[in-house]
């Protein structure tokens, strides 16, 4: 096929998110044009996005679809997606009013001023897994503090009970969505049953006995939105996982990206003003979503240059675009002081925008804050050691490994009852 954006200009394999650095492949793949086709696995064929500029207008654009319903060839497995993926009903992959019922839904119970009432709590717990290892001098920051402080505030928001709570961080692999390898979508099936499970009887307990939190919330405002019992349980997981693996990525990778550059280390511990500025910059330069996120044609659809063929899936490339040197000046360069730059697009764009943005951002500024504040000369136990990503679909460390100088612990604690 010699047409622009039709013959294949790479692969793009499905562990592309645990590579050291994916991002020469996305440079490669826009030389190219800004819309490609690329290719996943070796019966798999995709459209990928990797310019900015098509990136928003994609992620914008209305004619695309959320779901993968009418992808050519995926009927049959997304028939049974459709009977056994409670995430199959979740605003993940829902368009046009069912994307905004479901929305309404989180919108009403997910507020500012409920993620404003959470800050200090955040600092409570931050500082209480600085402190367990504050005086050790090592720790590991992804097994000791990048997936478990999520988690505990996820737990005091969502109203998790402390009580037979399952290992999350572990299930975190039921996000992944087809296409993918068989053994992984079978994980993610048991993943997602075990926290079906989880959820239900929760769920009916909070709309007996409600409690100030958010899944009460959602059960309150459940009537009101026209919402089903499955499409609630699916809401509960989604919020969960990707509450959690999504902002435990986003610390650990910050973390990463400024040991590995000492200078910007430096900068944004000598000035903590720069913090809010250097939580959008370590999104940009490495968010937790790497390839990117799926949409489907319904109809033919021209963006880039490119008509892509009904019955398509478009993979948006937000790591891709988050780099794309037109609009950004040195795009492949870490810097915690970027002034007046385009928004990110780490959490994405438009209706699908994600929800729990700002409660990530403060995690990850008041973690980050606090870690730099409490271990000025935090450093990486072995600067030259090849450490490895998390599996999965998400890119997170899969182990951090530093050193500092050991330090008193503050005294602050996480509260009677609830361990750090």
């Amino acid at each position: 096929m010699s047409e622009q954006g039709r013959t294949i200009v790479h692969d793009v394999p499905l562990n592309v998110a645990q590579q050291p650095d994916p991002y020469p492949l996305f440079e490669r793949i826009r030389k190219h044009g800004v819309v490609q086709r690329v290719r996943l696995n070796p019966t798999l064929e995709v459209w990928m996005v990797t310019g900015y500029d098509e990136a928003v207008a994609a992620l914008t654009d209305p004619r695309l679809s959320s779901s993968p319903a009418g992808v050519n060839g995926l009927a049959e497995e997304m028939a049974h997606q459709e009977r056994t993926n409670v995430l199959m009903a979740s605003m993940l992959v829902a368009d046009g009013s069912d994307h905004t019922r479901l929305r309404n839904l989180v919108s009403k119970a997910f507020t500012a001023r409920r993620i404003e009432a959470l800050a200090p709590r955040i600092q409570e717990l931050t500082d209480a897994h600085l402190d367990a290892f504050a005086a050790r001098g090592t720790a590991d920051l992804v097994a000791e503090f990048a997936l478990p402080l999520p988690m505990a505030v996820l737990a005091e928001l969502i109203g998790i009970p402390d009580e037979g709570q399952p290992d999350f961080a572990k299930l975190a692999v039921g996000l992944i969505m087809p296409p993918n390898t068989p053994e992984r979508l079978a994980k993610g099936a048991r993943a997602r049953a075990e926290l079906t499970e989880f959820y239900e009887p929760l769920i009916a307990l909070r709309k007996k006995e409600p409690r100030d939190d958010l899944l009460s919330a959602l059960c309150a405002a459940q009537a009101e939105e026209r919402i089903t019992d499955r499409e609630l349980t699916a809401m509960a997981i989604l919020l969960t996982l990707a509450g959690h693996e999504t902002t435990a990525g986003l610390i650990a990778n910050g973390v990463h990206a400024l040991l590995r550059h000492p200078g910007q280390f430096a900068a944004l511990r000598d000035d903590p003003s720069l913090l809010p500025g250097a939580i959008e910059e370590l999104l940009r330069y490495e968010g937790p979503v790497s390839r990117g996120v799926a949409r489907f044609t319904v109809d033919p659809y021209e963006i880039g240059g490119v008509t892509v063929p009904a019955g398509e899936m478009i993979i948006i490339g937000l790591a891709a675009a988050n780099r794309d040197p037109a609009r950004y000046d040195r795009p492949d360069i870490l810097d915690v002081a970027r002034r007046e730059v385009p928004q990110q697009l780490a959490f994405g764009h438009g209706v699908h925008f994600c929800l729990g943005a700002p409660l990530a951002r403060a995690e990850a500024r008041i973690a980050i804050g606090t870690l730099l504040r409490r271990f000025p000369d935090l450093r990486l136990t072995d600067p030259d050691e090849d450490l490895t990503r998390r599996e999965g679909i998400l890119r997170g460390m899969a182990t951090l490994p530093v050193s500092f100088t050991p330090a008193s612990p503050v005294g602050a604690r996480a509260g009677a009852g609830r361990r750090p």
